[in-house]
């Protein structure tokens, strides 16, 4: 399990990288995160009565209620999904499907897991990779194959793909002159000198993803995996550069060094304990004053989702998962309904009520700015690969969030993605040109600002379908 090495501070320090304003929301959600890992430190007595408080993020869409929640996940390294309660009042979907979220949380938990074992034994794993690359460069004298016999049939059914990787090599010569030349391979494979040149590997061969909405997959029960088991895996041939090669060698064998039930185990551990699971467009599934029997439908999918909620054990394919202490973050705009509109016993599920504020114009400054990822340092780093230096006066950033804002309350309010929506018709000249001229120095001024969508944000119509 991992350790939390941060606090509430450090992780709303972390977050104020990403996302801009939002100070209650963000203390909410990293005393929330911060209480799981005290609750780990009790006696095991007390920590099965600690449930965690759950919250529910209320405000207008683009504010940052899903990138705080996002950010949350990865500045700790817990597995996070995010989902649409919509999908469940879909046609066909209504309640029949809110446990595969927990499926999905468990999906995300055995990757992150997987990826730590492998970590572990890449070491190891890539010696006997770069074995098998010079096996694969310099390959011996092929013998005659001789029969499979009952022995090898029971071998290939029951899985053991190592005695038929044994077979191959018994059934190559070695010469001297392999052997030096193998010998000679192996010392630029060690020195990166054959990094670009073109191998071909054998590698399981890749199957389709099946849908989630099937019966099986709803019930925790892979198909795949089951007739996997009794078959043998279908080898395909695929040639890549010796660099690529190596990786997809290395997963081969440290998938062989590391015990895959270990990782399972703790990946539902780690699900259960530090697991976040993100349910936007909550309101969506309120039913409000209306009564029709779409509405009706929506209460129904409140009462599927509960038991998730209050705790309840979820087959999946790895096993039984507990969602006693997994964390739910709900989000929605409220707009047409209110909390209150939820049925009693799931607002009761949600006892942190967060209300995130409206942007301003001082806030769209600072977005355009401040974060590590803002749009404006993407936009000068893209127009930049053409060898275009692209710089925005104050003034201009200005006047782009003084038009965003203005936009934001005369057409309809969608928050902090109002920006890329402008920033995108204010650049789209800049963006066609850059690659066939070389421009040099670009400045963005307020009056280039005006020139290009002053004259859009003055037409309320225009404004409607452009902005």
């Amino acid at each position: 399990m991992l350790e939390m090495t941060k606090t509430p501070q450090q992780i709303v320090k972390d977050l104020d990288e990403y996302v801009i304003g939002q100070d209650e929301a963000k203390r909410a959600v990293a005393v929330a995160l911060y209480n799981r890992y005290r609750r780990l430190r009790l006696p095991e007595k007390m920590q099965a009565d600690i449930t965690p408080k759950n919250l529910m993020m209320i405000g207008p869409t683009g504010v940052g209620k899903t990138e705080i929640a996002r950010r949350l996940a990865k500045i700790v390294s817990a597995p996070f999904v995010k989902v649409e309660a919509t999908k469940f009042t879909e046609v066909g979907y209504v309640g029949r499907d809110v446990e595969q979220m927990v499926r999905d949380l468990v999906d995300v938990s055995v990757h992150m897991v997987e990826e730590e074992y492998y970590s572990r034994v890449r070491g190891r794993a890539s010696q006997e990779a770069d074995k098998k690359l010079v096996r694969l460069l310099v390959p011996g004298i092929k013998h005659e194959k001789r029969q499979m016999t009952m022995q090898d049939m029971m071998a290939a059914l029951t899985g053991n793909g190592n005695q038929n990787q044994n077979n191959d090599e018994d059934s190559e010569e070695v010469t001297d002159a392999v052997r030096d030349q193998r010998l000679s391979v192996k010392e630029q494979l060690s020195k990166g000198l054959l990094e670009d040149r073109e191998v071909t590997i054998q590698m399981d061969e890749q199957k389709p993803m099946g849908g989630g909405g099937d019966m099986m997959g709803q019930m925790g029960i892979d198909m795949g995996d089951m007739l996997g088991n009794l078959l043998p895996k279908k080898q395909v041939s695929r040639t890549m550069s010796v660099k690529e090669a190596r990786e997809v060698l290395i997963r081969q064998e440290s998938s062989k060094l590391v015990n895959h039930d270990d990782i399972y185990s703790d990946a539902i551990k780690r699900a259960e304990n530090t697991g976040i699971i993100f349910i936007d467009e909550f309101d969506k599934i309120a039913a409000g004053n209306k009564r029709t029997s779409g509405e009706v439908s929506r209460e129904g999918v409140q009462r599927d989702i509960l038991p998730i909620v209050e705790g309840s054990q979820v087959n999946t394919k790895y096993g039984m998962i507990s969602t006693d202490h997994i964390l739910f973050i709900a989000s929605g705009a409220f707009a047409d309904t209110k909390p209150s509109d939820l049925i009693a016993e799931l607002q009761g599920r949600f006892p942190i009520r967060v209300e995130l504020d409206d942007l301003s114009k001082e806030d769209f400054v600072r977005i355009l700015t401040e974060p590590n990822n803002s749009l404006i340092k993407q936009y000068i780093a893209l127009i930049g690969v053409d060898d275009v230096h692209l710089t925005f006066t104050k003034e201009a950033i200005d006047r782009i969030a003084q038009i965003a804002y203005n936009v934001n309350h005369t057409v309809e309010n969608i928050g902090a993605r109002r920006l890329a929506t402008i920033l995108e018709k204010l650049l789209e000249e800049v963006s066609f040109s850059a690659p066939d001229m070389a421009m040099g120095d670009i400045t963005i001024t307020e009056q280039y600002v005006n020139d290009r969508i002053g004259k859009i944000t003055a037409d309320k119509d225009l404004t409607q379908f452009i902005l």
